[in-house]
């Protein structure tokens, strides 16, 4: 078998003209400014530059960078949420992301009704969701809830009922972002082994965290990306070194 993922020169570009708000207080403010005329390429922001990288079956792959580096938007090019201006992305096996948890959720619906609405958008089979319900709940530890609607969840219940459900199958490659910071302690190490059981199940996994230390214990390589481009890969414990080392520098 060859490569689980193959990321092959991606570059993602935003229109920053688009996504600003536009006021009628705006427009009378810039029509008495005598200011240069912006041309679209001045709003064109490169959130992702050239970048490539492969993935082998069973690899722990994890991401480091500042806030704003393009990481995320790295993983929902590969997830296929997004699709690159310039390049392509080639996947081989199934994949479960977990980015933005809870971005399939209903927040007028109950967790209940949530359970199976989001384990349809996964792909999820209504008598697959009713075989693993109990097992769902269980896991998310929100028995008493259930009935609740879910706009009244704190963000860690709405992140720990998302977990629970997405966790539910084994896919070849799982995609993470920042999945172990949710919850209480106890569930953060609760899902942080539920990750390795299915790492140690030979699950292909991507991974974006903040936090130093998981990435290490998990990963078998580290990507560091900065402004959108590549800056280092390899070796876990030196990439990491060298992205703590460019931080502190920075104090």
């Amino acid at each position: 078998m060859g490569s689980m993922i193959k990321v092959n020169d991606v570059s993602m570009k935003f229109n920053l003209g688009i996504e600003k708000n536009f006021s009628l207080k705006l427009f009378f403010i810039n029509l008495f400014k005598h200011k240069k005329k912006e041309s679209k390429a001045d709003k064109d922001f490169w959130a992702l530059k050239n970048i490539s990288f492969t993935v082998e079956p069973g690899e722990v792959v994890g991401f480091v960078g500042s806030n704003g580096a393009g990481k995320s938007t790295l993983l929902k090019v590969v997830s296929g949420v997004m699709k690159p201006t310039k390049g392509n992305v080639e996947i081989n096996g199934n994949i479960c992301p977990m980015i933005e948890l809870g971005a399939g959720f209903d927040m007028d619906l109950t967790a209940h009704e949530n359970i199976y609405l989001n384990g349809s958008i996964l792909g999820y089979s209504r008598a697959f969701i009713d075989e693993k319900f109990e097992e769902i709940v269980k896991f998310s530890e929100l028995q008493e809830f259930l009935e609740v609607p879910v706009r009244n969840f704190s963000s860690g219940m709405v992140a720990r009922l998302a977990f629970s459900i997405a966790t539910q199958v084994d896919p070849e490659i799982l995609i993470v972002d920042e999945i172990l910071s949710v919850g209480d302690l106890n569930f953060q190490q609760k899902s942080e082994a539920k990750m390795r059981s299915m790492i140690s199940g030979g699950t292909t996994v991507l991974y974006v965290s903040h936090s130093i230390e998981s990435i290490k214990c998990l990963c078998d390589k580290v990507i560091w990306i900065e402004r959108g481009q590549m800056i280092m890969s390899g070796e876990t414990e030196k990439v990491c070194e060298a992205y703590y080392q460019s931080q502190v520098s920075k104090l």
